[in-house]
């Protein structure tokens, strides 16, 4: 069995991230789970805050970062796919080191994995019905 707390590694061209995920608690703060991304001595947090019609995985699901989901729009932190749509947001935005609201980046991740899961049409081929 895999540890769900080790340095993950993702290979990107030239490029290489390490990731993890975790779930974490501050005095007086609402759960979180913490998809960390870090590149070169350089550690972008990506936190996601539990609160009203937001789920962090907690309670319902069986470890941290299975899941976490702002009125249906949901991600697996623990997917590579997932986590490289993260990193291409974090860049596309130019974030640099610090935390970062996960809820800020959810949405265009959503739509970068469904585009990505989306086949192409070859060119020369008419459109669909």
């Amino acid at each position: 069995m895999r540890s769900e707390r080790r340095l993950r590694r993702l290979v990107l061209g030239e490029e290489e991230w390490r990731w993890t995920v975790r779930h974490r608690h501050t005095e007086g703060e609402p759960c979180q789970e913490v998809l960390t991304l870090s590149r070169e001595g350089t550690v972008v947090r990506v936190v996601f805050r539990d609160g009203p019609g937001r789920v962090v995985g907690t309670a319902a699901y069986s470890h941290s970062g299975l899941v976490v989901d702002d009125q249906g729009r949901s991600a697996n932190l623990h997917e590579p796919g997932v986590v490289r749509a993260f990193v291409d947001e974090v860049r596309r935005r130019g974030l640099g080191a610090g935390d970062v609201d996960g809820w800020e980046l959810l949405p265009a991740v959503v739509v970068r994995r469904a585009a990505a899961a989306t086949p192409e049409v070859p060119p020369g081929c008419p459109p669909g019905p």
